[in-house]
């Protein structure tokens, strides 16, 4: 059984209660990993940590320009690793090995990215407005910081927020998702191996009530970013605010993917297949909702399904594998959920509709590639994030019909359209509300290009520039540089 401990100040930490959890392999449904379980002492033991190395000369001494060159030594040490660092993760989440190595592997992009950014860093000085003041604003790291990631892509996510945090100055406590602790606990190590200061990133593993709550609610945490479901991202919100921390939150999504008639088909249909059953659907920007112009449904769906049936199941480590299974047991019983609901409402099952047989995938949890049609946008089908291989067609006749049907969301994290038309691909991009839209692909992400969402899929943007933003905080300095110092009862 391989140990997952915490790690805290620079070193290896076991649970100050001595409490354990087991983490299963989603491919054999039976546990491989034990972890520690956390609690507001292990909590505790953290933010002092990092509060301390937040003034501590080996880290907020650092110069702006030594801070950068060092997250860019950095991403040198996470290409050495990035194997062993994307095993750990199928290992946890069952996902592709042939995707986790390549998130792993292009996770050191953002280390060099955000290492650059560290000395781009301005004030300015203001032409203010009253004679005999020089006044200007510096920017500083908003300080410790709470990381709280999800269980889909663990390293990646974790990556959009630590690389900026670091590269503002802050220290970080992260909290993983208790499925999937495992890399996040191997990285933390590998860096402070690297050179990183001891507490300024730290590891407290466990479950939201004993980990998440009291780390969002610590008075010395100053920041949450949070990645994961709406509901918790409400509840994380509502608690950061009461402590008037700043606060982050990417959260689901319910993305229509768009196909106009001029569109080509096959390319389409290739994007449509990527953008929900690629990561078994497990991803926030899965294009959960196809929505296809009526003259061109029943072709489109022909292929979408041809396309989808083809797709072979079974071990995330076999390179032949093209989907794998739901990382969680409690996901693999909701995703199987939302098909009863699906059939409940009349929605008309195209293919799938079920679990995978044990014989051809083994023991796991295994949800077969599931396309329903006959969806009106009113059903919970196509207005809740389901969260796996789960795909609602739904039709439409225009433009204008196109982008109601794509706006009657809460959610607002990502859009596909598929034209020939770049006029009509502006107009949409235009129209749509939604953080990212993708026109002629889907799924594309880089360190270079902001992502967040719009409604109720969250607040704040994580990578490009902006990025670095979330993490600093403006200071106004007045300097009085001769001017008279009259009535000390007048605002001046």
């Amino acid at each position: 059984m391989y140990d997952v401990p915490m790690f805290i100040n620079g070193a290896e930490h076991r649970p100050v209660d001595g409490a354990w959890f087991e983490s299963d392999d989603p491919y054999t449904g039976k546990p491989w990993a034990q972890v520690a379980s956390g609690s507001s002492a292990d909590v505790d033991l953290a933010v002092a940590a990092a509060s301390a190395a937040l003034e501590a000369d080996e880290w907020g001494g650092l110069t702006a320009t030594a801070r950068g060159a060092l997250l860019v030594r950095l991403a040198d040490v996470i290409d050495s690793y990035a194997d062993e660092l994307a095993q750990l993760e199928v290992n946890d989440n069952g996902k592709l090995l042939a995707e986790m190595a390549g998130q792993v592997a292009y996770v050191p992009q953002w280390f060099r990215y955000f290492g650059g950014l560290a000395d781009k860093i301005e004030g300015r000085v203001l032409p203010i407005d009253k004679p005999g003041y020089f006044a200007y604003t510096r920017r500083e790291p908003v300080g410790v910081t709470a990381i709280i990631t999800p269980w889909n892509s663990p390293l990646l996510l974790l990556a959009w927020k630590l690389a900026p945090a670091l590269a503002a100055g802050c220290t970080v406590v992260v909290k993983p998702s208790e499925f999937t602790s495992a890399s996040t606990v191997a990285l933390a190590r590998l860096l402070h191996e690297g050179g990183l200061p001891q507490g300024v990133f730290n590891v407290v593993t466990g479950f939201g009530k004993d980990v998440g709550a009291p780390l969002v609610e610590h008075p010395q945490v100053a920041k949450v970013s949070f990645t994961g479901s709406d509901a918790t991202g409400r509840s994380i919100g509502a608690a950061a605010g009461a402590g008037i921390k700043h606060v982050a939150l990417e959260l689901g999504g319910k993305s229509p993917n768009i196909v106009f008639a001029d569109a080509d088909l096959q390319s389409a249909a290739n994007g449509v297949v990527s953008g929900i059953f690629a990561a078994t659907g497990q991803t926030c920007i899965a294009g959960s909702r196809l929505l296809v112009q009526r003259e061109i449904h029943d072709e489109l769906v022909s292929r979408v399904v041809e396309l989808a049936a083809t797709a072979r199941m079974g071990d995330p480590r076999s390179t032949d594998t093209q989907v794998g299974p739901i990382t969680t047991r409690p996901q693999y019983q909701k995703v199987l959920s939302y098909i009863d609901v699906a059939r409940e409402e009349g929605a008309t099952v195209a293919l799938g509709g079920g679990p995978a047989d044990p014989a051809d995938v083994g023991d796991g949890w295994f949800v077969r590639p599931t396309i329903f049609t006959g969806v009106d946008n009113g059903m919970r089908i196509a207005q809740e994030e389901v969260f796996g291989p789960v795909l609602a067609v739904i039709p439409f006749d225009d433009e204008a019909d196109a982008v109601a049907i794509a706006n009657d969301s809460a959610y607002g994290l990502g859009a596909g359209v598929w034209t020939s038309d770049m006029a009509r691909a502006l107009r949409m991009a235009d129209a749509i509300k939604a953080g990212t839209v993708w026109v002629n692909t889907y799924r594309a992400v880089s360190f270079m290009a902001p992502f967040g969402g719009f409604k109720s899929s969250g607040v704040g943007r994580e990578n490009g520039a902006e990025a670095i933003e979330e993490y600093l905080e403006t200071k106004t300095v007045w300097i009085n540089s001769g001017a008279p110092v009259g009535n000390p009862f007048v605002l001046r």
